[in-house]
């Protein structure tokens, strides 16, 4: 597995809903609902205003908008300007989604234009008060919740100091940090900002009795079983919750979560994202946008077609083996971009003044325009919108061997953009390191994939594609 994460990662922008002891059960419940209350009542004020009453249709838009809005984002840690600004960009493609809906069945028609484009306003309007309301009760819905949870650290390492950080830092959280406990001497120790050493391991079941501690985070090393075997038959007679913190040094965990096997409890290490009913959003996601796109672009397409074949004599389309999901073999679609169709056991990247390069190619690649054929290779299922790039089948038996974790990628099916080429990776990898650079990123995306990923991958992608020129 790949040793470094990307300096940027993807969960920066994929928004988790904090959970377990960290979240926080009435705040969270409060979140949840809403975004899809406020754009519902929203939408209510506005059919009652402008039609006079509350009509059929409305109702019937409102449980779509619902529906496809629930459950609400987490936004109480962001920035206003952020807020605003997120508010916004998901407002954007609910808008999107529900205006091809609408011309597709035909039913806007049900609906007065001045009432649309009235709520295409107010509702962003109505959720941005909704959340800076929630900011201003937060605190009184806290103190309904009774007094602060006091936890405890056990392991003044590097990751149980980053989990301390993370504790102070949130905004809005009912866990009171009272320090760490750890056997180690005070020169091994790491420093952690205004969090105490309280003591060493044999003191931790009296302190916690006594302090009466809701919650122990265990942040030893795994090397360490026996030292947590003690801990845990010494904190058998507390009523303390008790959590591990993974040590993140000895494994890279990817979409780790819990569950079970014939009854028997594991704890995933490596794993698809798409497992479930994010399969399900993956998949559908894929043939909406695509749909969407190949009838935008039609046009393009037929012209774009007749140009390749106006250019250079040889096939429209050239199909090139790659490995897809599960590593296994799929042909993908592009516009001919060279003289070769070359897909044999060696094939040599495209590099800046390629000879093989046609000069109507050479503009399809610089402006991406190549690769649109593969909207077909995401309605077959072989692709998704956005995922990793898929890489030609010789040069994949090549890096396998090179870099750690680099089949990990084809756990999910490969992408027409990805987090990578959004952040500085597209093209040529002349270099093992960019090469290294891209499976991080990859990798990156896989731990933190979202619907609200995606599309900020695809927006990014359309603004890149427009002034990049890394790709030959």
């Amino acid at each position: 597995m790949a040793e470094a994460n990307p300096p940027f990662s993807a969960s920066t922008v994929s928004t988790a809903r904090s959970s377990g002891p960290l979240g926080n059960n009435m705040l969270s419940a409060v979140e949840t609902i809403l975004d899809p209350a406020a754009l519902t009542l929203s939408l209510w004020l506005v059919s009652a205003s402008l039609e006079g009453e509350l009509l059929p249709p409305y109702l019937i838009l409102a449980v779509i908008v619902f529906s496809i809005t629930f459950p609400g984002t987490s936004r109480l840690q962001s920035s206003i300007k952020g807020l605003v600004i997120d508010v916004i960009y998901s407002w954007f493609w609910v808008v999107l989604l529900l205006l091809f809906l609408g011309f597709a069945t035909g039913y806007i028609a049900q609906f007065s234009s001045q009432a649309l484009i009235t709520w295409l306003w107010i509702a962003p309007l109505t959720q941005i008060g909704a959340h800076l309301a929630l900011r201003t009760t937060a605190p009184y819905l806290l103190m309904l919740q009774g007094p602060p949870q006091r936890a405890i650290i056990v392991g003044m390492n590097e990751q149980g100091v980053a989990l301390a950080s993370r504790i102070q830092e949130t905004r809005y959280s009912k866990i009171e940090l009272s320090g760490f406990f750890d056997d180690r001497d005070q020169s091994r120790l790491h420093q952690a900002g205004e969090s105490q050493l309280l003591g060493r391991l044999r003191e931790l079941p009296g302190f916690v009795k006594n302090k009466r501690i809701q919650f122990i985070y265990l942040s030893l090393p795994m090397a360490s079983q026996p030292r947590i075997l003690h801990v845990l038959d010494e904190l058998k007679d507390t009523t303390a919750s008790i959590y591990f913190v993974p040590d993140m040094f000895v494994t890279d965990l990817i979409q780790g979560r819990s569950g079970a096997v014939c009854g028997t409890p594991v704890i995933s290490v490596c794993e698809s994202p798409f497992t479930g009913s994010n399969g399900i959003i993956k998949r559908a996601s894929d043939i909406v946008l695509s749909l969407l796109i190949l009838a935008l672009i039609s046009p393009l397409l037929l012209l774009i077609a007749a140009a390749v074949k106006l250019d250079s004599a040889g096939p429209i389309i050239f199909k090139q083996r790659r490995y897809g999901l599960d590593g296994e073999e799929i042909l993908v679609y592009k516009f001919r971009s060279m003289r070769v169709c070359e897909d044999g056991g060696v094939i040599r990247q495209a590099q800046k003044d390629d000879d093989r390069v046609t000069r109507f190619g050479a503009f399809l690649r610089r402006n991406s325009l190549d690769e649109l054929p593969q909207f077909v290779n995401v309605l077959q299922g072989r692709m998704s919108i956005v995922g990793p790039r898929p890489h030609a089948v010789a040069h994949n038996e090549i890096y396998r061997n090179l870099i750690k974790g680099y089949m990990i990628r084809h756990k999910v099916k490969p992408g027409i953009t990805g987090w990578a080429q959004v952040n500085g990776y597209r093209g040529e990898t002349r270099t093992l390191d960019k090469m290294q650079a891209r499976i991080d990123h990859d990798l990156d995306y896989l731990r933190n994939w979202s619907l609200r990923l995606d599309l900020h991958i695809i927006v990014k992608t359309i603004v890149i594609v427009l002034k990049d020129r890394a790709a030959y």
